[in-house]
């Protein structure tokens, strides 16, 4: 059984990852339900699809239940279905008192945190992910919907009532969403401990772990964010560090018309850039970007992107970035593994690692 709490100044909740865990809802989490007098259900078309079973059991729960279908992936992250959405509980007849379950992968949980922070100034979720990738973005509370301008810059710090993660659902994901998901992961690594990541770059099964140690590893992933959001909820401080990988990232993911690349797979190259820049501008040991390349590659990971776009126009999304000010870009950099740092990054800095990066995945 994997539970870990989350314990902010104001709110406390748990992270559930096991095998049966939406079985929870129906004991554990009962008294919280019969609390309610509506229960939506946010689920994206092919969780839909796959998960039938599984939402009819969720409609179970209670003798109020809707569902409401969003696109799958970043596609459901707009102001076009966020106000959709909105509309449906309204005419469902929901209330401060309803509560929300976001069904899916990270998107659904972004767009699920999002619609119940501003639904009638905020109403209560509870995340129930069913990808990998999840275990990073359903934890902490951070929410948001995407505009064309750039990723997540609609949002709201609003914490769920509970992660629950069945991990007999991880079974039926294809490979891509594995990928997208384990990168997530390395990143917690990156950010964390030298030991744990250089045992997941010598995993050659990284991008499919053996089922009985996904979830430990999950776990263990879910514990470095807990820590640093529970040291800094609001991303004044620590919790920058979490965005290690995820400028340059967001700025492919943009470019890309968020959906050609999954955002993990999008993490993947960010990381790659900044654990370059992280050599040129810091102390972070001279090859460690090579080796991670050449890592991602052996993985499966594709850099193409970074040919397909010229510095101009990734440099506009980054220029967006919320962690940019008064015209400076900010990176979450390493000066050795499992020691990050934010430092300030002006427009040479940031063309010369571009140029340099390109010649290192040529390579």
């Amino acid at each position: 059984m994997g539970v870990l709490t989350i314990q902010l100044p104001n709110k406390t909740y748990d992270v559930v990852i096991e095998p049966n865990g939406y079985e929870r809802l129906a004991t554990e989490y009962a008294p919280l339900l019969k609390t309610t007098d509506r229960i939506g259900i946010i689920v994206d078309e092919t969780v839909h699809t796959l998960y039938s079973e599984q939402l009819k059991r969720f409609e179970q729960l209670h003798n109020e239940v809707h569902t409401f279908i969003v696109p799958k992936g970043e596609a459901c992250k707009t102001l076009d279905v966020y106000g959709r959405a909105q509309s449906f509980l309204l005419q469902k007849g929901f209330t401060r008192n309803s509560l929300l379950f976001a069904f899916g992968g990270g998107a659904v949980g972004d767009l699920t945190g999002f619609i119940a922070a501003t639904f009638m100034r905020g109403i209560r979720f509870i995340q129930l992910p069913t990808t990998v990738l999840a275990h990073d973005s359903a934890v902490g509370g951070k929410t948001a919907i995407n505009m064309p301008e750039g990723k997540n810059m609609v949002g709201a710090f609003h914490q769920p009532e509970a992660v629950i993660f069945d991990l007999n659902i991880f079974e039926t994901l294809p490979e891509r969403e594995w990928r997208s998901g384990m990168a997530e992961l390395i990143k917690h690594a990156y950010i964390s401990d030298a030991t744990w990541t250089e045992q997941l770059l010598q995993d050659e099964q990284f991008v499919q772990p053996a089922f009985d140690t996904l979830e430990e590893q999950l776990l263990k992933g879910v514990s470095v964010k807990a820590k640093i959001v529970e040291e800094d909820t609001f991303e004044h401080g620590s919790r920058k560090f979490l965005n290690f990988g995820h400028t340059f990232g967001h700025a492919i993911e943009a470019a890309t018309n968020f959906g050609t690349l999954s955002h993990g797979e999008c993490v993947m190259i960010g990381m790659a850039y900044a654990l370059l820049l992280s050599e040129k501008a810091s102390t972070l040991q001279q090859g460690e970007a090579k080796k991670f390349i050449q890592f991602a590659k052996q993985q499966g990971y594709l850099f193409d992107s970074i040919f397909e776009y010229s510095f101009e126009t990734l440099y506009q999304f980054m220029q967006k970035d919320k962690k940019a000010s008064f015209g400076t870009l900010h990176f979450v950099i390493l000066e050795k593994i499992g020691h990050p740092n934010v430092m300030t990054v002006d427009e040479s800095l940031c063309r010369e690692v571009f140029e340099e990066m390109r010649q290192l995945i040529e390579g």
